[in-house]
């Protein structure tokens, strides 16, 4: 299903006329479609300013010349640079207290005019709970409300802002964080806090070249859609993909399989064996099991008070109880540096009218999550969930017009996501370079007004 506003934008003479009569259009966003690369930034200019007491300039400015960027550091009072920089960088790991938000402010107000279309704006801080006091708390909790409003303000030209918690000795792992998002793999993620830590081992040496080749990944329900999606874009990057549905959808789980060189697996994950049968298929056809992503799941809406039990039984044991049973029964199977995404959504956030049940679930997966990282640790195995937003599906194509309007509309973007959007998050969060990010909840919604 496509966006009619965002076609109509990209029609010079059409958007012309719509703007004439003050109609608003959303900016076509660049989304990624190519392999990662080492100079994934190649010929970007970044504007990169350090505060007062900035602790992570030597790992941005080492990322910005890895990845091929022109770095173009800046005080917080200069001038706006001559260009159109495609990212803004402030580096906050400094703040202290509510006055040093004055930097941020002057670094912004002087450059985020001359932000390029489709540019990235973010602020690296460190996190709030570990502030020495309640000051330094609200000044780096402040930069979050400053940011998600910045987010507001970008959208109208497809460009986002981000946040960054950095805790300390965390620098390290900044890499592959910023290369994300200031890449047009992040370009429907926009107005979120990102926490950065070192609670799980790193690889000494980091690949963006094929950064999967040799994993294994399982990926359920990925048939078609959002899990299609997904297995492509990580056969893309090198993993070989079990692609896992029902048995109804066994044959298009075989074409998806023969087109990215991996296998295919009919199995219905409420099945009591289910996860014998996925451990079984991963070890005798591709030696073990690196990766896995749990997509499966269902909606079936109704107001509480008229769900009858079929509907309430069928989307709790799909979308959370078979998800745990499942996941338990692998883990021992993962290989060590492994990573497990689950898919969560902002109804399990914000919750939707005639959605008790699927709601329950989405918000069951993020504590399963938060609940289960800090297990893994010890083996190097993240754990790490994505919350889409209104994404353009087989499913929301189903909804109304008018629903499917203000959908897309109310967020920082003002359109829907992609399957894709997600699929490129979902890579994220599998490579080795996400090591830094574990029990967090990336909402992938454009900066959807709810669930905030």
């Amino acid at each position: 299903m496509s966006d009619f506003l965002v076609r109509l934008g990209e029609n010079k003479a059409a958007s012309a006329v719509v703007r004439g009569l003050g109609v608003p259009l959303p900016k076509a966003l660049r989304r990624n479609t190519a392999p990662w690369t080492q100079a994934l930034l190649q010929g970007k200019d970044v504007v990169f300013c350090a505060g007062t007491g900035a602790a992570a300039a030597a790992a941005v400015t080492r990322t910005l010349e890895n990845a091929g960027a022109a770095s173009h550091p800046v005080f917080p009072s200069d001038a706006p640079v001559d260009l159109r920089p495609h990212g803004l960088i402030f580096d906050a790991t400094g703040l202290q207290d509510p006055d040093g938000l004055d930097e941020i402010y002057a670094f912004f107000h002087a450059h985020i005019r001359n932000l390029a279309s489709g540019g990235r704006a973010i602020v690296l801080v460190r996190p709030p709970d570990t502030a020495a006091d309640p000051v330094q708390r609200a000044a780096r909790r402040a930069v979050e409300g400053l940011v998600r409003s910045m987010g507001r303000e970008l959208g109208r030209k497809g460009a986002t802002a981000q946040t960054v918690h950095v805790a300390e000795g965390a620098e390290d792992r900044l890499e592959a964080v910023l290369r994300f998002l200031l890449s047009a793999s992040s370009a429907y993620v926009s107005g979120q806090v990102l926490h950065v830590a070192t609670t799980v081992s790193s690889p000494a040496e980091l690949i963006y070249d094929q950064p999967l080749a040799g994993k294994v990944a399982l990926v359920t329900g990925s048939a078609r859609g959002i899990g299609e999606a997904t297995a492509r874009a990580l056969a893309r990057e090198g993993a070989t993909v079990i692609i896992m549905d029902r048995p109804a959808e066994l044959a298009a789980a075989e074409a998806v399989a023969k087109s990215i060189g991996g296998s295919a697996l009919g199995l219905d994950i409420t099945n009591a064996d289910a996860a014998a049968k996925i451990r079984e298929h991963a070890e005798a056809t591709h030696g073990g099991l690196d990766i896995v992503v749990h997509n499966a799941g269902v909606t079936r809406d109704k107001t509480l008070a008229n769900m009858d039990e079929d509907r309430w039984n069928m989307v709790l044991d799909i979308n959370l109880k078979a998800l745990i049973r499942v996941n338990e029964a692998l883990i021992d199977a993962l290989r060590d540096g492994g990573r497990i995404v689950c898919l969560s959504s902002i109804g399990g956030i914000a919750g939707n009218v005639g959605q008790t049940n699927y709601a329950a679930t989405k918000a069951g997966v993020i504590g399963y999550i938060e609940g289960l990282a800090p297990r893994l640790v010890d083996r190097g195995i993240t754990v790490n969930a994505i919350a889409p937003g209104f994404i353009e599906t087989q499913m929301t194509a189903k909804m109304p017009l008018a629903t499917r309007e203000v959908a897309r509309r109310l967020c920082n973007l003002s359109q829907g996501g992609l399957p894709e959007d997600i699929a490129e998050a979902i890579v994220f969060l599998a490579t080795p370079g996400a090591s830094g990010l574990n029990g967090e909840v990336l909402r992938v919604c454009g900066g959807n007004f709810i669930g905030a």
